[in-house]
């Protein structure tokens, strides 16, 4: 994460995240930076439909595709962009591995991460195959690295 903040840095980019199975792991590690306050102002952990609706998500975006779909993480990414000011906005929506009562739809091993620049979305379907959920959220957060430091 290092890089991408200085990347950040280096061509004055704001950025902002709504997350959801990964509870706030990459706004975690932006600000484990030296100087993160200059690429990051908020970050939101959105587990609830609920939360995700107050931010932006449409609602019939979530009956339509499920919460755990790329559809629901563009509009998660797009609209924390958009709330926070920011240049760059990442949504990520999945499941690591367990069920989930309140949303019956999608693979249990299924993570949706977009990431909006510039007018597009850079996408990572992920499967979660970890022991635990630790290990799966730092898997997702890898990954979401090497895609920002790729087109950055």
């Amino acid at each position: 994460m290092q890089k991408v903040v200085e990347r950040l840095k280096e061509l004055n980019l704001k950025i902002a995240t709504m997350e959801s199975c990964t509870g706030g792991a990459i706004a975690n590690a932006i600000t484990s930076i030296e100087g993160a306050s200059d690429v990051l102002e908020f970050s939101a952990v959105t587990y609830s439909n609920k939360f995700k609706i107050k931010l932006g998500v449409n609602a019939e975006t979530i009956d339509k595709y499920s919460v755990y779909s790329m559809e629901v993480a563009h509009e998660m990414a797009y609209n924390i962009k958009k709330f926070a000011g920011s240049d760059i906005g990442i949504g990520v929506t999945g499941k690591l591995k367990r069920a989930d009562k309140n949303n019956l739809q999608g693979e249990d091993n299924k993570v949706y991460v977009s990431i909006y620049y510039n007018g597009i979305y850079h996408d990572l379907e992920l499967t979660v195959v970890k022991e635990t959920r630790k290990e799966n959220k730092e898997y997702i957060l890898n990954k979401i690295i090497d895609k920002l430091i790729s087109f950055l």
